[in-house]
């Protein structure tokens, strides 16, 4: 059962998969490759967050997936399945003009594919669909 803690996890998620896909709708030359990096980063660690909090598993302040990936497999080892590429180097990395790096639109195109899977396989472990949970939480 999805707690009220675990859906407003979700939420936070589906707001950064609208602008992954508002994004990746544009052309090549238009999309904000940065944006749409740390946006998959930031929509996988908030759905494994979600996960772990339904599960009542303490994950504390990260950003790594790869970490947050092996606590979810202590409960489903169908969680080992999930790669996520890169995906925790645009945590932070990208964010600051320090360490300036700009992805390239290939990176962008694989960072949205990896959550793309991610989503669906998701959706089917917590049985609900993102969509549904958004229209459920602005109509309340």
């Amino acid at each position: 059962m999805i707690t009220e803690n675990v859906r407003r996890w979700l939420i936070k998620a589906i707001e950064d998969w609208k602008v992954i896909v508002h994004e990746m709708k544009l052309t090549q030359e238009e999309v904000a490759t940065s944006a749409v990096c740390f946006h998959c980063q930031q929509f996988m660690e908030k759905v494994l967050k979600a996960y772990l909090t339904l599960k009542k598993a303490d994950f504390g302040k990260t950003h790594n997936l790869e970490f947050l990936l092996e606590l979810c497999k202590r409960y489903d080892p169908d969680f080992g399945q999930i790669d996520p590429g890169n995906l925790t180097f645009y945590a932070v990395a990208i964010r600051y003009p320090d360490e300036f790096y700009l992805p390239s639109f290939d990176e962008a195109k694989e960072s949205y594919e990896i959550v793309h899977g991610f989503k669906g396989f998701v959706e089917k472990k917590l049985d609900v669909q993102f969509d549904t949970l958004i229209q459920e939480y602005k109509s309340d």
